[in-house]
């Protein structure tokens, strides 16, 4: 099914790309702005039945599996573990976007007509106020969390809801076995949400190339082409770490996550990838107790993709503008946006909110993102895919640290048939 589903994403990508292309070329703009409606009705029906998907899935797994893992203090080492790799994670794709883009100059001499540096952008502002984004945090009402998406309060809710049920004991193995329960109803709906997705992915694609054509590619392609070279770095570096914990494996694991990344990239959601990374990294042998724990933390904390591009993005408009900023002030801008991209989770399109607060910080004009919002599509499309894989690897290295990997399920057995782990342990 799996191997199925990737084969029809990417047919649906590319056959995407060229009916797109069609369009571009053969309708006029008031025709494509028609079609791009119904074209976007698909994609937007697409990401909210994912939304729909996405709170009582993380809920019901990580609950479970706090559960499961036994006793708090596991719970404790384990949370230490996987912050400590998230702060690090995101030192290190924020650096490389910084590095990148002082060593590849993609915003001097790129010759774009820039807008004027007072034009003002629709971008809303995030709070720079520790104390409001640490109170954010926490949720008032686990059904506004829940309403909203917002994965960090859902986490800390099912945090407390699992460590009180471990506590309680026998008293709550009703409840135990009805959450249990909860996750193999949660991840068979996802396996029907699943199979529209190539659907999804063709209408995506085709009204990104209809309204803007691949001419706009080519408008910004060093651009472009700096940015997702820069991706290849940080893939590298994550395929890397991943060998240096689990060996050979690492392109093992690369090969199982292939269709939620490539998910992630046509949809540009790494939300749309998550119960598909869930069941991978299941087959892959992180126990579902540990997955379940460290991918919906990885949704708040560990977007290494964003991250490198937040950097690189509000780097690259500074040069357009000829603003030269010192080696103290980048580093004071790289920790600014490792602060403020914490409480940004579920925002659409996150990081062009966190970038526009930041550039106002040191004057940077924010017009430059005019130019940005253009090609935000192509560029968001491979920052969504290589959260995925940071958030795998992430959960990869946890399992390993604490000496839980198992062996991976043959990877020509695919779910919903597989025994899954996820299944039997839960």
């Amino acid at each position: 099914m799996a191997k199925r589903l990737t084969l029809f994403i990417m047919i649906g990508l590319v056959l995407g790309i060229f009916v797109g292309a069609i369009m571009h070329a053969a309708m006029d703009q008031v025709a494509v702005a028609s079609a791009g409606k119904w074209l976007g009705l698909v994609t937007d029906i697409f990401l909210r039945l994912i939304k729909m998907i996405i709170a009582p899935l993380v809920f019901a797994t990580l609950v479970s599996g706090i559960v499961h893992m036994g006793d708090t203090a596991a719970l404790g080492r384990v949370g230490l573990k996987t912050m400590f790799w998230f702060i690090s994670a995101t030192l290190v794709s924020l650096s490389l976007g910084m590095v990148l883009v002082n060593l590849l100059h993609p915003g001097v001499g790129a010759g774009l007509t820039l807008p004027p540096a007072t034009a003002h952008v629709d971008i809303a502002k995030p709070t720079s106020d520790i104390f409001h984004i640490i109170a954010e945090m926490f949720p008032k009402s686990i059904f506004e969390g829940m309403a909203n998406n917002t994965l960090l309060q859902i986490v800390i809710f099912s945090l407390f809801f699992g460590v009180a049920m471990t506590a309680v004991g026998a008293k709550a193995a009703p409840l135990v076995a009805g959450i249990d329960a909860l996750v193999e109803v949660m991840l068979q709906v996802t396996n029907y949400v699943m199979r529209v997705s190539p659907f999804a992915v063709f209408a995506a694609m085709t009204k990104v190339i209809a309204v803007n054509g691949l001419v706009v590619i080519g408008t910004f392609i060093w651009f472009i082409g700096t940015f997702y070279f820069g991706l290849f770095v940080l893939w590298c570096a994550l395929a890397f770490a991943a060998f240096l914990f689990v060996g050979t494996r690492a392109g093992t694991l690369i090969r199982y996550i292939r269709e939620p990344v490539l998910l992630a990239f046509s949809t540009a959601s790494s939300e749309a990838a998550y119960p598909r990374t869930l069941e991978a990294l299941d087959r892959f042998g992180v126990p579902p107790k540990i997955a379940s724990f460290v991918l919906p933390l990885g949704y708040s904390f560990n977007l290494d993709g964003s991250m490198m591009y937040m950097t690189f993005a509000t780097l690259f408009i500074a040069q357009l503008y000829g603003i030269n900023l010192s080696f103290g002030q980048q580093i004071a801008m790289l920790l600014t946006l490792m602060l403020t991209s914490k409480g940004m989770a579920a925002v659409p399109r996150a990081s062009l909110v966190v970038i526009s607060g930041t550039m106002a910080q040191f004057g940077i004009p924010e017009a430059g993102l005019v130019l940005i919002l253009a090609i935000d599509q192509f560029l968001d499309m491979g920052r969504s895919g290589t959260n995925v894989v940071g958030n795998a690897v992430a959960a990869v290295v946890v399992a390993k640290w604490e000496g839980e990997l198992d062996k991976p399920l043959p990877p020509e057995i695919e779910p919903p048939h597989a025994p899954s782990r996820l299944h039997g342990v839960l």
